[in-house]
């Protein structure tokens, strides 16, 4: 069995398996800790292991190795990245900052090292609204990558200083305002948990403010925000709006409630990619080793510390 040689590779190299939210059921379940990669590398620094195996994305694994800079950071396939951190470079970030020199650079944790090391401050989707209203509020503040999180912060903040990059996560992006109309409609009394990255956050507001939804139904949460909830909601039918491997840990913690899919297509083929095969070719042969150079590293852990500074950052993206 696979999961008996993960655990003997486990013990011989000292490790500690971690699962983004997003893996596969398979992945979640041999994971030593499973939730949001933030929370998951706070974990992680904590732990006396040496290495740490991160079946995430890469941004999850930079960030494991800026905690734990004295452990050695695996992923099981390097060619797992992500749309939204990719939708700003650290030159592009750069340019952005030289045009607006005494702006404030907020960061979703979703970022590349190299993009959260020119970053003041970053954030999670759980504490987005908190580290922007922390900000004077005559500072100028770049908020990237994600357009549909830094809308929903500006709507809660009532900015009108903040500029927002364009960058998405396709596969949020994807969960329109139609689907949820549709299945808002079609569920009439089911909650609805909606990621701020989403597409259709937008629409929610609107038809909760248009009395279309009973505003009560609707709960913009964290993935961990939705483990949460969830706890609370523990019988009939929710709809949740993000990726689709957040049902295996919800259903996991309400077992006897219906959690279904906004769009049961929004699945990504990147957080797919870590197969029980890699996970122990990655524990065997140590790879796919991940590294951040150590000014970068430096820069960065100092806009995850401002972020804790600030208060509790929930339990990441």
């Amino acid at each position: 069995m696979w999961t008996d040689e993960v655990q003997k590779l486990k013990q011989e190299r000292n490790a500690v398996i971690l699962a983004h939210n997003y893996q596969i059921p398979e992945i979640q379940d041999i994971a030593d800790f499973t939730g949001d990669s933030l929370a998951l590398s706070r974990i992680a620094a904590e732990t006396d292991a040496d290495v740490i195996v991160f079946c995430g994305v890469h941004f999850m694994a930079e960030s494991a190795k800026i905690l734990s800079p004295d452990k050695t950071v695996l992923i099981p396939d390097a060619d797992a990245g992500c749309s939204l951190a990719d939708s700003i470079t650290a030159e592009q970030l750069q340019q952005w900052k030289e045009e607006f020199p005494d702006a404030v650079v907020v960061s979703y944790v979703n970022t590349t090292a190299d993009v959260k090391a020119l970053t003041d401050i970053c954030c999670t989707s759980s504490n987005a609204v908190e580290v922007v209203a922390s900000i004077d509020p005559d500072t100028e503040i770049l908020f990237c990558p994600d357009q549909f999180l830094g809308a929903h912060v500006k709507r809660e903040t009532g900015r009108d200083n903040m500029h927002i990059w364009a960058g998405e996560c396709h596969v949020h992006a994807g969960i329109n305002g139609k689907q949820l109309a549709d299945q808002a409609a079609a569920h009439p009394d089911a909650p609805l948990y909606i990621h701020p990255e989403c597409g259709c956050a937008n629409s929610a507001i609107f038809l909760a403010g248009e009395g279309v939804i009973d505003p009560e139904r609707v709960h913009m949460l964290s993935t961990g925000g939705m483990l949460d909830q969830a706890t609370q909601d523990t019988h009939g039918t929710v709809l949740v709006a993000t990726e689709v491997g957040m049902l295996h840990q919800l259903q996991l913690k309400s077992p006897n409630t219906d959690f279904q899919p906004v769009n049961p297509q929004a699945s990504c083929s990147y957080m797919k990619m870590i197969t029980p095969e890699k996970l122990v070719a990655s524990l065997r042969d140590m790879k796919d080793e991940v590294t951040v150079p150590e000014d970068i590293a430096a820069k960065a852990r100092q806009s995850l510390e401002r972020m804790i500074a600030i208060g509790n950052p929930g339990s990441g993206e």
